[in-house]
C-alpha cells in the first residue's frame, strides 16, 4: 500500500472516530440537560406546593431565582425559562 493511500485510510479511520465521538458527546449534553431542566421544574413545583399564596409566590419565587441564575449561567434561565421547566415537570412527572 502506498504512503499516499495509507495516509488517506489512516485519516479516514480518525476522522470516523472523532466524529462519532463528538456525536456521542452532543448526546450526553442534551441528555444532562433535558435531565436538569426536569429536575429544576421538580424542584420549583415542590417549592410552590409548600407556598401560601401559590399564584403571587411563584412569581416572586420565579422572578428572583431567574436574577441570581442568570448572574451565574446566562440568559437561558429567564423568567419564561424558569416556568417552562415548571411546566416540563408537571407535563411529564406522572
Amino acid at each position: 500500500m502506498s504512503s499516499d493511500l495509507q495516509n488517506k485510510f489512516i485519516f479516514q479511520q480518525v476522522f470516523e472516530l472523532l466524529q462519532n465521538a463528538r456525536q456521542q458527546v452532543l448526546r450526553t449534553v442534551n441528555s444532562t440537560m433535558v435531565y436538569s431542566y426536569f429536575e429544576i421544574g421538580k424542584i420549583i413545583v415542590e417549592d410552590e406546593q409548600n407556598g401560601k399564596d401559590r399564584a403571587e409566590y411563584g412569581k416572586k419565587l420565579l422572578k428572583g431565582l431567574s436574577e441570581q441564575l442568570i448572574q451565574e449561567f446566562g440568559k437561558v434561565f429567564s423568567v419564561e425559562n424558569l416556568d417552562r421547566m415548571r411546566k416540563f415537570y408537571k407535563i411529564y412527572s406522572n
